[in-house]
């Protein structure tokens, strides 16, 4: 393996990693605070224990999530070094926002989990709340960075320097809205669905049937509306792509021809040789429709892009069709889902509906990871777009090869200890958060 394949593929896997950590840490809280504020309002000693169970587990993703972002920012020193002197003074205000974000997070979190029985109740559910702001605002504040390489603004180029830095701008760049709503709504729907997959699963096994009735019924609401109002913001993210960034679409779509009335390509094997797509399903007009809300709009293709710059397309077009595919079963589940609340609540409990939130519960995740390297794969071979190539911001370090076996060793260890600390949460469950009889064998 060459330094720059191993220095993306680390960089790959550490936002893999982190990715995951980072959407159930800033979505979690909020779970929390619902079923807090329920305890409050109903006095149900359920409501109680399920908030201090959730609240095991926003400490376990917290700590994690920390030590990965931290490993994250050494890292973008380590293997882009040339990236960070350049870009740095640019888009490094949203990451020292993130960084205070970060400590009200970890203070809240700290009164919180403190603050039973010490604190006025009001004040300690608010607590919790804060927690979820803060990780919500720290999450914003990555991608808004993120949406700056995909969209630079906030300085000039001048004999190869970045100068007249407006920071401001830079953080507020033209694409940080859409991509910081996705990214947003995608963790709230791939967080609700794994949480409430984990709860479907443990009704079906017909332990503490109401402890985890009542969880389902929390996550599985949130990931829910996340899922039904993700379209909407998918198609806000593939017009401002296709505004900025046509080579990604282009290559999301494997849209290999300049086209007017453009077909919207479902699946297909993408063959770069003869720029065709095998075995696709077509829409006729539909892609020229999303695009620019008419059916004979022309859509670039990558016939237009300098060779030399055209972005992995097979890749990238697969991961797009994943999304997209977890995306429309995670809205039909939804509407199954409210339908079932609307009319039949006594369908709740029906094996069907717990199952497919069992099979939802890491599709979700799947579809953020598919999202993510339709972000980043899509931008290559640009790091910054159309103003700094990967492969010219690649630390010119040997061995960093090592590296990459070292931090996929730390990343796989980290996430066993987590998988097992929150297996441990849940076998708890009958000891600690849920200990009457009657619903242990209900």
């Amino acid at each position: 393996m060459d330094d720059f394949l191993a220095a993306r593929s680390q960089m790959a896997l550490s936002l893999g990693f982190h990715i995951i950590y980072a959407c159930i840490g800033m979505v979690m809280p909020f779970f929390m605070a619902v079923a807090h504020f329920r305890w409050l309002r109903t006095n149900e000693a359920a409501y109680q224990n399920l908030t201090k169970a959730w609240s095991k587990g926003v400490a376990i993703f917290f700590a994690t999530g920390a030590v990965s972002g931290t490993m994250l920012s050494f890292e973008l020193g380590l293997l882009w070094p040339q990236f960070m002197e350049q870009a740095g003074p640019v888009f490094g205000m949203p990451f020292s926002l993130e960084g205070t974000a970060f400590f009200i997070e970890a203070i809240a979190l700290g009164f919180f989990l403190y603050g039973w029985n010490r604190f006025n109740k009001w004040f300690h559910w608010f607590t919790g709340v804060v927690v979820g702001i803060s990780g919500l605002a720290s999450g914003i504040l990555v991608v808004s960075a993120n949406a700056w390489m995909n969209s630079p603004a906030g300085f000039d180029v001048e004999n190869g320097a970045f100068v007249n830095v407006d920071p401001i701008a830079a953080m507020f760049n033209a694409a940080w809205f859409t991509q910081a709503l996705h990214m947003t709504i995608a963790a709230f729907a791939a967080t609700g669905f794994a949480v409430a997959g984990v709860h479907a699963f443990m009704i079906m096994r017909k332990q503490n049937v109401a402890f985890h009735a009542r969880a389902l019924k929390i996550a599985a609401s949130f990931g829910a509306v996340a899922a039904l109002l993700q379209p909407l913001s998918g198609d806000l993210s593939a017009k401002d792509v296709a505004q900025r960034q046509p080579a990604k679409l282009a290559a999301m779509e494997a849209h290999f021809h300049s086209q007017e009335a453009a077909p919207l390509i479902i699946g297909g094997i993408p063959n770069e040789e003869t720029k065709e797509v095998d075995y696709a399903i077509e829409i006729p007009g539909m892609l020229s429709f999303l695009v620019h809300g008419n059916f004979t709009g022309l859509v670039e293709g990558l016939d237009k892009i300098d060779p030399a710059h055209l972005p992995p397309v097979t890749v990238t077009h697969f991961a797009f069709q994943i999304m997209v595919g977890i995306g429309m079963f995670l809205v039909l589940v939804s509407l199954l889902y409210f339908g079932t609340l609307w009319r039949k609540k006594i369908w709740l409990n029906n094996r069907l509906l717990l199952w497919l939130f069992v099979l939802a519960t890491p599709l979700g995740f799947v579809a953020v990871e598919a999202g993510w390297v339709v972000t980043e794969v899509g931008r290559q071979p640009w790091i910054i777009y159309g103003v700094m190539l990967t492969s010219d911001a690649v630390t010119p370090m040997p061995g960093i090869a090592y590296s990459f076996y070292l931090f996929t060793a730390i990343y796989v260890s980290l996430s066993l200890i987590v998988i097992f600390l929150l297996y441990r949460q849940i076998k708890m469950v009958p000891h600690l958060y849920d200990t009457s009889k009657k619903e242990i064998h209900s």
